[in-house]
């Protein structure tokens, strides 16, 4: 079977290496190295992947992606508003929206709160946040004088659905005369609500949201009929959310604030790029220490070969075919390493979160509470794109590895090595 000249002596060279023992050990270090180094980063990236799509899919499920917030005066016929927004093709849904800072108050604990008043119907469409009721039911809103609350405020608090609690909010400035001239502090609302709801979604948003019908809350607030605080808007790629609601609003007439998802929950997008781009700087710096231990492997066996490579340079093979012997003899390792760190990062990176399971299950911990995070196990997301540039960037560093000692056996001189035979 025909091979090339370069290719017969790789092979030949390591297959001889193998009576060798510590050229073996050293050869064997670079191949682990560089397998080691891809599994891992391949698994990170995976992880790093899960994390960024898991706070797309749930994060940014209960939360808006945007919102119109009016600065000056309330928003007017918030239905005329709504219709507007949605002949954007980016905007998938919109919903009215009045957010009020207050506190709750069950037998003497007190908490604070985020209250949103929303319309039961659209909200369902911009949020999710009626998936994660654990108690009671998002209809039973449609009730005067009724909320659902976080799972944390009902934890602080001891509440139960069924509860009278009492609701705490602040007058609102611009209707209140009195405390503008004045400058005192004006005596804050206070209405008696009854729990129908509570809801479980994880870390922050269950210790601070309570959510409230649009209509009830309006009345409280002393808003006029078919005036909102903002509009909640949901788009269609949350990644080009900030330009879609900047756009949005020069549609409407209205001074508002523009606000996006990266405002609030930004930091843990950025959080996540950084941790990526530190992981791989870091995990390539190690594949390229395991990849350098083929400098060492073939400046051995450049050694151990000199009298072969003076007996081919008499035969009359040229330096390109001695070079390209050594040359594929290093990228062997490499692409031993990399197919084997490849296949095992596929495995481990598409059977990460069941594999984190067992083993918290085995030791009996947590590693990630979902009363501290927005989810409770290690998300895995293999992006196949990351194992070409990891595997790229491995084969690369292998083949760098290998050009001086390759080159450097291109200047044996034959007549010093087989005069001294």
């Amino acid at each position: 079977m025909f091979k090339p000249l370069s290719l017969f002596i790789a092979l030949r060279y390591v297959r001889s290496r193998q009576g060798n023992g510590f050229a073996s050990f050293i050869s064997a270090s670079s191949t682990l190295g560089i397998a080691l180094g891809v599994m891992v980063l391949i698994v990170v990236l995976s992880a790093m992947n899960g994390f960024e799509k898991a706070l797309a899919d749930k994060l940014l499920s209960v939360i808006s992606h945007g919102q119109l917030v009016a600065i000056n005066k309330p928003i007017s016929q918030w239905q005329n508003k709504v219709s507007q927004l949605l002949k954007s093709p980016h905007i998938v849904a919109a919903s009215p929206l009045i957010n009020e800072s207050g506190m709750v108050q069950f037998k003497g604990e007190v908490k604070g709160v985020e209250l949103k008043g929303v319309d039961l119907r659209l909200e369902t469409q911009v949020s999710s946040i009626t998936q994660y009721i654990t108690e009671g039911s998002w209809q039973d809103l449609s009730t005067e004088n009724t909320i659902i609350v976080g799972a944390g405020i009902a934890k602080k608090l001891q509440i139960s659905v069924g509860d009278s609690i009492q609701l705490l909010l602040p007058q609102n400035i611009q209707s209140n005369r009195t405390y503008s001239m004045s400058k005192q502090f004006p005596i804050p609302l206070t209405k008696q609500v009854e729990v129908v709801g509570i809801f479980k979604f994880g870390g922050m948003i269950d210790e601070s949201n309570a959510y409230m019908a649009i209509e009830h809350v309006a009345t409280f607030m002393g808003y006029a009929q078919g005036e909102v605080q903002g509009l909640n808007i949901k788009v269609d790629n949350v990644f080009r959310a900030s330009m879609v609601v900047r756009e949005a609003a020069y549609t409407l007439d209205h001074y508002v604030a523009v606000l996006d998802w990266t405002i609030e929950q930004g930091h843990l997008f950025n959080d996540i790029q950084l941790v990526r781009l530190i992981m791989y700087i870091v995990l390539i710096i190690v594949i390229a220490v395991a990849s350098f231990n083929i400098v060492s492997t073939l400046i051995m066996a450049v050694n151990d070969k000199k009298s072969d490579i003076a007996i081919l340079k008499t035969m009359g093979a040229s330096a390109h075919i001695i070079m390209f012997s050594f040359m594929i003899q290093g990228l062997i390792n490499g692409i031993v390493g990399v197919v084997f760190g490849a296949f095992t990062g596929i495995y481990l990176a598409n059977n990460l979160t069941d594999i984190i399971r067992d083993i918290e299950s085995f030791f009996n911990t947590t590693f990630l509470s979902s009363d501290i995070y927005f989810i409770d196990f290690l998300p895995s997301y293999l992006h196949y794109n990351d194992v070409y540039i990891t595997v790229g960037a491995a084969l690369f560093l292998s083949l760098i590895a290998t050009l001086y000692p390759a080159w450097s056996a291109t200047k044996i001189d034959p007549a010093k090595v087989l005069g001294q035979i």
